[in-house]
């Protein structure tokens, strides 16, 4: 196991350092290889029960996005429709871990910030208004559920779930402000750093 580990660890950081400095070819190496190798520590977790699929076929949807974005810009329709996709299957087994609670504060806040960001863009992305607009729906529905679960049982899954997909909804948020409305200093490698740290954290919870 602890090789397994160490080998998504050390992939991830090579993604993350390529999308930093560069060269832009061997971030697009090992950007799918850590995808692959995070299914694989996936699919080595103990005692894999029927909803813990969900998270495989959630990094698989995932696998498929990030493919379709190496094509023109034409296919980003599909690519954010597979994210979509991943995100839904994130959700649904976060959805299957609690009985429904509601402390009001925390959607309020999410949509505060889903609402801010897509009034950021909203000008800038054409087409994809409503494709964005509703990935990023889910990916806050996503984060809501996994931060009630942990004020609702605060175990070490828990809290590790919800830094997943909190970090998987900033990684998108900074992406969709950098690429539409304005570009800053080491934003890639920000995007980067918390797309695979949302993800690893989210294939971690398998292991607790």
């Amino acid at each position: 196991m602890i090789w397994s580990f160490l080998a998504v660890l050390f992939s991830g950081w090579l993604y993350v350092d390529a999308t930093y400095r560069g060269p832009q070819w061997q971030r697009w190496v090992f950007k799918p290889v850590t995808l692959l190798l995070l299914l694989g520590l996936a699919w080595q977790a103990p005692m894999l029960q029927t909803t813990d699929y969900l998270i495989l076929l959630g990094l698989l949807a995932t696998l498929a996005g990030d493919a379709l974005t190496l094509l023109p810009q034409k296919r980003m329709l599909y690519a954010i429709g597979a994210f979509f996709l991943s995100h839904l299957l994130y959700t649904l087994y976060l959805a299957s871990q609690m009985t429904l609670t509601l402390f009001w504060p925390l959607p309020l806040a999410l949509l505060i910030v889903g609402g801010l960001t897509i009034a950021t863009v909203w000008s800038r992305l054409e087409d994809l208004r409503w494709p964005i607009a509703t990935f990023l729906g889910i990916t806050l529905l996503m984060s809501w559920l996994a931060s009630e679960l942990y004020l609702f049982r605060p175990t070490d899954n828990a809290f590790t779930l919800m830094a997943g997909a909190l970090l998987l909804l900033l990684s998108n948020i900074i992406w969709l402000i950098s690429h539409y409305r304005r570009r800053f200093s080491a934003d890639s490698a920000i995007v980067a750093a918390s797309y695979f740290a949302g993800h690893f954290l989210i294939v971690r919870s398998l292991w607790l």
